[in-house]
């Protein structure tokens, strides 16, 4: 088994929380994912992406086909990236401003999100973020993003039993299977997309 796992390419995925809190429950999700990948996923590497600086977007900030730095440097790691992970909240039934801001400076020309496999999870009241992932799935269609379609990954956070301790980290077994499994999805895909 060790043969055939040293085998695996290792496939760099980007991590985007659409929340800036602290204490948020999406970040959490992506902990837990990077977590396990360390674990039990062998050949996938997660990279929490932090949107936070990235400034609004606004076209007088680029300058001869260039952006702000610190643009650049999120743009950079998006097309370095294998595939995308997003972690979407809901707010207003769609995808937050910050992570709608991210997505935005990184498809200006060249958009950097083109061809990149890509899976959204997301946690919440209610159906647990469900209807930003739809969202999320047709901003993707215009972006040339290529979202795995199962498994999907919604939680209601509030919901017994406790799926998040007071640090925002994922303690529910159960919701930590499942993102397994959306990360086991995401890898074959990958790798599939990648003729591998």
């Amino acid at each position: 088994m060790e043969a055939v796992t040293a085998m695996k390419p290792l496939i760099k995925v980007a991590a985007i929380s659409g929340s800036l809190r602290k204490g948020s429950f999406n970040t959490g999700l992506l902990r837990a994912a990077m977590e396990l990948t360390k674990e039990s996923v062998p050949g996938m590497h997660i990279e929490h992406i932090d949107i936070s600086p990235l400034p609004l977007i606004n076209t007088d900030l680029e300058s001869n086909g260039t952006y702000p730095p610190v643009v650049e440097a999120f743009r950079q790691k998006i097309l370095e990236a294998d595939s995308i992970l997003f972690a979407s909240p809901e707010y207003n039934f769609s995808v937050s401003a910050p992570l709608k801001n991210a997505i935005d400076w990184a498809s200006r020309s060249p958009n950097v999100w083109a061809d990149k496999p890509a899976a959204i999870i997301s946690t919440g009241g209610g159906f647990g973020g469900g209807r930003s992932q739809y969202h999320l799935r047709q901003i993707g269609v215009f972006l040339d993003l290529h979202f795995i379609n199962k498994p999907e990954f919604t939680l209601n956070a509030f919901q017994p039993p406790q799926k998040f301790d007071a640090e925002g980290n994922l303690v529910d077994e159960v919701a930590r299977e499942r993102l397994k499994q959306v990360l086991v999805s995401l890898q074959a895909f990958t790798l599939r997309l990648q003729g591998q």
